[in-house]
């Protein structure tokens, strides 16, 4: 039989979202406030993993339209030509710049479908209890917390041209509807990542070492 890992809720601690600092509740029922911040502390968030789930699912669904819509319209002399985040991706690698096309690339698609599959896969192991690879798995969300921030930046990329390009009649650019829709995959899954409580992750490992043993 093994034993389970000695976790800050089984040694009677609870940790402050704000500081990361362990004290111990003031009462079961009511953890009191931080000493050194002063924020109010909780043992883990009510109903992280049914909010997570749903701003994940709602997340996936916007990417779709978000890769599939035209994120920008440009007009040169008269003729209107719709281009999508992969058109803009293979636009700019044939023109020479695949640095830039690269970047594109990894920021508008690859992050964020990473970031879908990240939280997917912390919330499966969380509700199935998964053993072990607990330091791994919040390694894995402090990873996707950190890099969200930088998912928008195929939204400042079309948001500045916009601004710049604008050289009526000849030529002028203008943001198509997938913008809102990355936008919002975005924005969704930062809100998911703050949602998701990690601590989930080794009450999950503690429990699952429980029943195997």
């Amino acid at each position: 039989m093994t034993a389970a890992a000695l976790t800050a809720a089984r040694a009677g601690l609870v940790s402050c979202e704000t500081c990361k600092l362990l004290s111990r509740p003031v009462h079961p029922d009511h953890a009191g406030h931080c000493p050194r911040c002063g924020a109010e502390l909780e043992s883990r968030r009510a109903n992280s993993i049914q909010y997570t789930w749903a701003l994940v699912i709602a997340a996936a669904i916007c990417y779709i339209p978000a890769n599939l819509l035209p994120v920008m319209n440009t007009t040169a002399f008269g003729s209107t030509e719709p281009d999508t985040i992969m058109g803009g991706v293979v636009f700019l690698y044939t023109s020479g710049s695949w640095p830039l096309a690269l970047i594109v690339l990894i920021a508008s698609v690859m992050v964020p479908l990473a970031k879908l599959i990240a939280l997917g896969y912390l919330l499966i192991t969380v509700q199935r209890g998964v053993p072990g690879g607990g330091r791994e798995r919040t390694r894995l969300y402090r990873m996707v917390e950190f890099i969200g921030r930088w998912s928008m930046l195929d939204v400042f990329v079309d948001t500045f041209t916009v601004a710049l390009v604008q050289l009526q009649p000849l030529m002028s650019v203008a943001p198509g509807p997938g913008v809102l829709f990355f936008a919002a995959v975005v924005v969704l899954t930062m809100i998911a990542a703050e949602t998701f409580d990690p601590r989930l992750i080794w009450d999950a490992g503690s429990q699952g070492e429980r029943q195997r043993g």
